[in-house]
């Protein structure tokens, strides 16, 4: 393959690179020469062997944080990216300042928490909590730049030209501004809620995420008072500008520009009519983000699904981790936000611009196809579909069954649910389910397996970040028909994907297996890349057994037949299968595609890999704690990164085995809580036309990849390769009917 173009995005590195083999010292030589009279000879310099670098040292490692801080900054080079259809641009800025939310409000506030304990804990390039949020800080700073840089001087302007204008309040002209007035007193105004800010009326609570305006008013004996007014979330925050009414003339005016302006620029416009009687001397938005990092106290209570809903409750009121402003605030202002919000100084974030970009989401849902990448119809196999001549069980029976999300179809595992429910041949399912949305055909098939008289057990993760009230909400409705349902296991989050059905055939029990590297939901499979493999394989279903009973009951086991089981024996046999190559030497060839790469005993046994002249593609799509091209540690692994239209989410991981590959697919990335605090799975492919499909299509077409690809460099920043035209989703998308079967 011909070595890709590569365009430096940043010239500044996030942390120095560790230093290579450590120069030989320099060496003098005595020897006189002949005009002294010394007898004339050569000495050639000792041979010095270089200094292995020790695999312990912390360079070698670099910090999580910073390291998904830069996988944010590849999402914001997909907005910057002028190949991108416009609409396209604005939905990756809105995705890039929603991470940062969760960022704050898991990352940053896990670390606040340590250094308000006086944690010791050094991360895993030796920093201190101190130092990494310091180095957090000053790389969110100019992160920030880089989003506001692409909002003000790219998109907007890039919208315009399309006939999409963003404006300021003060731009439009009277009949613009008396039509947006109107939709406020019509729409904006019943809604909102002034809350004053006196002795007799306590500072109001300020909910997370929340988009509020601070305001300073003067009565007429010339005193000042402070309000707090929160902009309302469930109304559009970008408000339409109606377009001037067509001329008398009947022909057919030109396609007028859509325009909008941000709803709180509206409601500051109109503060008049909220406090009568008072002079407006100023108001400025401000924006909050909360601590969501609760810790849930299983071990103290004797009901988890009540630890959830305390921990979701508690999470409203946690202290703040950041607080962001406009540039032009006051200081008297910020100093009452500040104190009454009790926020670090640190972490108020002024910006020049709207603040929350997540709401530039509303755009993208624009009636203008031609700005948006082609609506993606998932391909369904012909043995999946409806009209095949064989059911789903027989198709599966046959041999084992591959799927390619979101290129194709994600019904079939719903189809499967629904067939098991009505099929009187079947005993039982059961599955696992950890983000499951709204309205689920999932839950509607295991309902309906109930009312027929099926066994259904189900382990639903309450502890699911984020998505804890609709588990909850889920729980309670399966239980009140009747399925059982386990909220979890004290200490470790379920997050494997499995579905087991039990159905009797003839005089035996066969074993159905579903299991999968993404969520039990068909919302989400439309939008990240996940593998799904259907098989009757004996082996696989003894394992799903034991582990549905390790799951549910008081099981100890501590081996499986096939799959691969954390917290059980996932870490040891991925560090016996790298060994393996490592043993191979320059015959061994690892690929590993992830989401994250942090663990550092996975990170020293790759770079032990490397020293053994193994071959190492990593395709990480996020943080990576693994620094790769370091002379005589990595300098045979790379490192590439795939954001791209759809979020890579599939993770596979492929040893060649001297020829014998092995590839496992599954739930888990090499990072410490996926390997020693979650139930995981990874699952082994063993029809050989699936192997060849992987290796020779799948992973060949991310290896290969040369338009949308990153390559890591050594410092831990990201190259953007711009030398060909081979997208990987975009020739997945295109060849959605390849199937390996």
């Amino acid at each position: 393959m011909q070595k890709p173009k590569v365009v430096r995005k940043r010239a500044k590195p996030a942390t120095a690179a560790p230093a290579a083999v450590p120069p030989a010292p320099e060496v003098t030589h005595e020897a006189g020469s002949p005009e002294d009279g010394a007898p004339e000879f050569t000495c050639a310099p000792p041979v010095i062997p270089p200094v292995e670098i020790s695999l312990d040292d912390c360079a070698l490692y670099m910090n999580r944080e910073l390291s998904l801080l830069e996988f944010q900054q590849r999402v914001l080079e997909e907005a910057r990216d002028g190949r991108n259809k416009m609409l396209e641009r604005v939905k990756f800025l809105s995705i890039v300042n929603s991470n940062l939310d969760e960022f704050f409000m898991v990352r940053v506030a896990a670390l606040k928490q340590k250094a308000s304990a006086g944690s010791q804990d050094l991360s895993i390039d030796g920093k201190t909590v101190t130092q990494q949020l310091a180095a957090v800080r000053e790389r969110l700073d100019e992160l920030m730049g880089d989003i506001y840089n692409c909002f003000q001087k790219q998109l907007v302007p890039g919208l315009g030209r399309h006939g999409i204008e963003i404006v300021d309040y003060s731009e439009l002209d009277n009949r613009e501004k008396a039509a947006v007035n109107q939709y406020y007193l019509d729409t904006v105004f019943p809604v909102l809620t002034p809350l004053a800010f006196d002795p007799g009326r306590p500072f109001p609570h300020i909910s997370n995420l929340s988009l509020n305006l601070a305001i300073v008013l003067r009565d007429t004996d010339d005193r000042e008072h402070f309000a707090r007014l929160k902009v309302p979330q469930q109304l559009p925050q970008l408000v339409v500008i109606p377009m001037k009414p067509a001329g008398k003339s009947g022909r057919k005016a030109p396609a007028a520009p859509q325009r909008f302006v941000w709803i709180e620029q509206v409601i500051a416009a109109n503060l008049g009519s909220l406090f009568p009687g008072l002079k407006i001397v100023e108001s400025h938005p401000f924006h909050v983000t909360r601590d969501a990092e609760v810790a849930i106290k299983e071990l103290e209570s004797d009901d988890l699904l009540e630890s959830v809903e305390e921990a979701v409750w508690r999470r409203r009121f946690r202290k703040p981790v950041r607080l962001q402003t406009d540039t032009s605030i006051s200081d008297d202002i910020l100093e009452i936000l500040i104190e009454n919000l009790e926020v670090n100084p640190v972490d108020v974030f002024r910006v020049n611009g709207p603040l929350d970009l997540t709401r530039l989401r509303q755009l993208p849902s624009l009636d203008r196809p031609e700005l948006r990448d082609e609506p993606l119809e998932p391909f369904t196999p012909p043995e999946f579909s409806k009209n095949a001549d064989e059911d789903i069980f027989t198709v599966i029976r046959r041999e084992d069954r591959m799927l390619h999300h979101p290129f194709q179809t994600f019904l079939p595992i719903v189809d499967l649910l629904k067939k098991a429910a009505h099929d009187p041949d079947v005993l039982a399912i059961k599955m696992t389910l950890y983000r499951v949305g709204r309205n689920s055909p999932i839950v509607s098939a295991l309902l309906e397996a109930i009312e027929n008289g099926k066994q259904v057990a189900v382990l639903l993760e309450l502890k699911a970040r984020f998505d804890e009230e609709s588990n909850i909400e889920w729980a309670r409705a399966l239980e009140r028909e009747g399925v059982h349902v386990v909220y979890g296991l004290v200490g470790l989050k379920v997050h494997c994907k499995i579905a087991l059905i039990v159905r009797k055939e003839h005089e035996h029990i066969r074993r159905y297996v579903h299991l999968g590297t993404g969520n039990y939901n068909p919302t989400t499979a439309r939008l990240y890349t996940d593998l799904s493999l259907f098989t009757a394989d004996p082996e696989i279903g003894a394992d799903a057994t034991d582990l549905f009973n390790y799951l549910t009951g008081y099981s100890h086991k501590s081996d499986f037949r096939r799959l691969l089981v954390a917290p059980v024996t996932m870490r040891k046999r991925f560090a016996d299968l790298i060994r393996r190559e490592i043993a191979l030497g320059e015959r061994g060839h690892l690929i590993l595609k992830m989401n994250a790469l942090e663990d550092r005993g996975m990170i020293r046994l790759l770079y032990e890999a490397s020293r053994a002249g193994v071959k190492v593609d990593l395709v990480v799509r996020g943080l990576c704690c693994l620094r790769p091209g370091i002379p005589g540690v990595s300098d045979n692994i790379t490192v590439r990164s795939i954001v791209g239209r759809f979020l890579e989410h599939s993770r596979i991981f492929y040893f060649r085995n001297d020829g014998n590959e092995e590839i496992y697919a599954g739930s888990a990335d090499m990072m410490p809580r996926n390997l020693d605090r979650r139930v995981e799975l990874l699952f082994p492919i063993l029809n050989p036309k699936l192997v060849r499909h992987l290796r020779d299509v799948v992973l060949e077409k991310y290896l290969a990849d040369n338009r949308k690809v990153r390559l890591g460099l050594p410092d831990g920043t990201y190259e953007s390769v711009r030398s060909g035209n081979v997208d990987s989703q975009a020739w997945f998308i295109s060849h959605r009917n390849a199937q390996g079967n």
